[in-house]
């Protein structure tokens, strides 16, 4: 739809109506937009290729924003919708337990295979991550140690991340598994772990991804 400058749009947040969680509206020419993802500087191609799909491949009117220090791809919501929608922030918590399954995967794996030390390398890696993209209930060394060995079928932890966080961790997340093993046969035994999660709830999710230009790193 758009590619944004800065200077073109102002964004604010609005109170999520049953978490104490701040959601990021985008404002452009009367119309609002939802934070979906986000990407460094240096993913100028990652990001556009997102955007591109979302808009030109499953119809979605979104908005490409450029800043010096990241891309951010923005959704076309209706304000009056946004309460609804954040309603049903409960729907994501399947999908959280699934993105957790595939990050303690991608560590077990590191430490299994690497080592202890280059395991406690990708717990800092993956803290920054967290910390960089203000990941709720993420903030402390603790809560990722946390996050790294809780049971993320059992709900009572799981942390009230939107869908724009679980992209942008499913994308680091490749990207520092890549870095870690020189390739990608991470992938394959990563997702071997989405096995413990109930049947219906592995399918949509898989569904969810491979309908995401995530689809095509996490296959």
């Amino acid at each position: 739809m758009f590619i944004l400058k800065r200077q073109d749009v102002e964004i604010s947040s609005i109170q999520h109506p049953n978490r104490d969680q701040q959601i990021p509206i985008l404002h452009y020419q009367g119309q609002t937009f939802r934070l979906i993802s986000v990407f460094k500087a240096s993913q100028e191609e990652e990001a556009k290729a997102f955007w591109r799909d979302l808009t030109d491949n499953r119809g979605k009117a979104c908005v490409l924003l450029e800043e010096p220090e990241r891309y951010s791809v923005w959704g076309k919501v209706r304000l009056d919708q946004l309460a609804g929608d954040a309603g049903e922030g409960v729907k994501t918590t399947p999908f959280t337990q699934a993105c957790l399954l595939l990050l303690q995967a991608v560590y077990i794996d590191i430490e299994d295979l690497l080592g202890s030390r280059q395991a406690g390398l990708f717990q800092k890696n993956i803290s920054e991550v967290f910390q960089q993209w203000r990941f709720p209930k993420a903030e402390s060394p603790e809560a990722v140690q946390n996050l790294l060995t809780l049971d993320p079928l059992s709900g009572s932890q799981v942390p009230p991340w939107e869908e724009h966080h679980l992209i942008t961790l499913l994308q680091e997340l490749h990207r520092l598994g890549k870095q870690y093993f020189g390739n990608t046969s991470f992938v394959a035994r990563a997702i071997d772990a989405l096995e413990d999660m109930p049947e219906a709830e592995r399918t949509h999710f898989i569904s969810w991804l491979n309908q995401s230009p995530l689809g095509k790193l996490w296959r």
